[in-house]
């Protein structure tokens, strides 16, 4: 068992009911599948954000890279995220990371955050990418009070060190347009967009191919052998040779490709709905009016936005299981939640509904670097739900390591990730690790 979940998790068919996919299928060009031997300077595995940035700067760099996908550009996480590009990429906290990392660490890890906001920006006005941007930052509302009070408090401390962020109290939330049950006020951190997920992926590829790099759909990598001072990489009609090699498959990886990554990294589930265009009256009905971006204070938290064209896409963590059945559990569940919190929407049809694999590490921290054993690879994941702007930042950095390039990395991001317990079985760990967190939602 090379992977966490069923291979249903893994197959084409899994992106069906997904709104983005229906809503933008493609531009108009096609990437060849990998038949027979090729080669090429660097190989990269995975045509997410995190690959596609790496071919884009690896291809600008004047390198020969080719990019090997299992599906296609956007297939998974990246094609069928909620779209938020924002701070973050770890679930540990401040707290953990200073004293993990220090007060230096934990400085360059914000910078990195921001800069990789920034990266995101430059890339779509770059290449000119159509990626329905909207949002002022994004804003996170308490789901109780003690979670309210929190808030309060961080939105003094951030306010003495000049950071520009915005306290919403409760009784501002009706002139904001951000009246839902059973949340209160919150923070709005200006740095940030929201965007089309697969709209921006899909550009970061044409950039890829403009820029020279070679993409391939249906070229799933099944095993690495060492070929001379390189690699060889084996799929299913053909074969690459490379002189480096960059792994970007995060939480769609697979435990033996390479053989390193076992049990480094902790696929998890999100799911999201997507309703039919809301009405004016609809949304006046509710009060929610807002095109910000937005999610809770829960673990396991919701978040949401009301799209451009007026649809109002809903996720929240979970599932542990990629079955037919099991999908159907969570689509109640989130239509549940989704009504608990828009209850004058509880008639309103939700026509998509999809899940996919976000990646988490044992240390709650993204890796970038080298991968051991294999002098000439380097792997980044564990985005932790945040891959648009970590992902593309990450895929920045390691073109520059296969270039051979100086690179700074953050010191929260370059220490290996902890191998988990129960190895092939890990998914085990996420019943009881979720009834944790339940609870402390309740309790919070």
């Amino acid at each position: 068992m090379s992977r966490v979940f069923e291979d249903r998790a893994y197959e084409a068919d899994s992106l069906n009911g997904c709104f983005w996919a229906e809503d933008f299928p493609g531009p108009d060009f096609s990437y060849p599948a990998l038949q027979a031997e090729q080669s090429c300077e660097v190989a990269v595995i995975g045509a997410g954000y995190t690959g596609l940035s790496a071919a884009l700067h690896l291809a600008e760099g004047g390198a020969n890279v080719a990019v090997l996908d299992m599906h296609a550009p956007g297939w998974g996480a990246s094609g069928r995220n909620g779209g938020f590009c924002c701070l973050g990429g770890a679930m540990a906290g401040d707290r953990s990371l200073r004293r993990r990392f220090g007060p230096d660490g934990l400085a360059e890890w914000d910078r990195a955050q921001s800069d990789a906001i920034d990266l995101v920006a430059s890339l779509i006005r770059r290449h000119g990418i159509t990626a329905d941007i909207h949002s002022n930052g994004e804003t996170q509302l308490a789901h109780s009070a003690r979670s309210y009070q929190r808030l309060e408090r961080k939105a003094e401390r951030l306010a003495k060190t000049g950071q520009p962020v915005e306290f919403i109290a409760t009784s501002e939330l009706a002139a904001k347009g951000m009246q839902a049950s059973g949340l209160l006020g919150g923070l709005t951190e200006p740095r940030g967009f929201a965007l089309h997920p697969r709209k921006y992926v899909l550009g970061l590829a044409g950039a890829a191919l403009s820029a020279g790099a070679r993409v391939f759909s249906k070229a799933p990598v099944r095993r690495i052998t060492a070929e001379g001072a390189g690699f060889r990489l084996h799929s299913t009609d053909g074969s690459i040779t490379c002189k480096r090699l960059v792994v970007a498959t995060n939480g769609y990886s697979r435990d033996d490709v390479p053989q390193w990554l076992r049990a480094r990294f902790m696929p998890v589930q999100s799911n999201i709905l997507v309703t039919r265009k809301l009405t004016d009256q609809d949304l006046a009905a509710q009060g929610w009016t807002t095109g910000q971006m937005v999610y809770d204070t829960r673990k396991l938290l919701h978040y949401f936005r009301l799209l451009p064209d007026g649809r109002m896409m809903f996720g929240m963590r979970g599932g542990i299981w990629a079955t037919k059945a099991h999908d159907r559990k969570m689509h109640a569940m989130i239509r549940r939640d989704f009504e608990k919190m828009f209850p004058a929407w509880a008639d309103v049809e939700t026509p998509w509904f999809w899940t996919g694999l976000v990646c988490l590490t044992g240390k709650w921290v993204p890796y970038v670097g080298p991968v051991d054993g294999m002098d000439g690879a380097f792997a980044g994941f564990g985005w932790h739900g945040n891959g648009i702007a970590m992902g593309t930042y990450a895929g920045r950095m390691l073109a520059r390591l296969a270039l051979g390039q100086g690179v700074d990395i953050p010191r929260a991001m370059r220490g290996r990730p902890l191998r988990m317990p129960l190895g092939k079985h890990r998914r085990m760990l996420l019943p009881p690790i979720y009834k944790g967190l339940a609870v402390r939602d309740w309790l919070a």
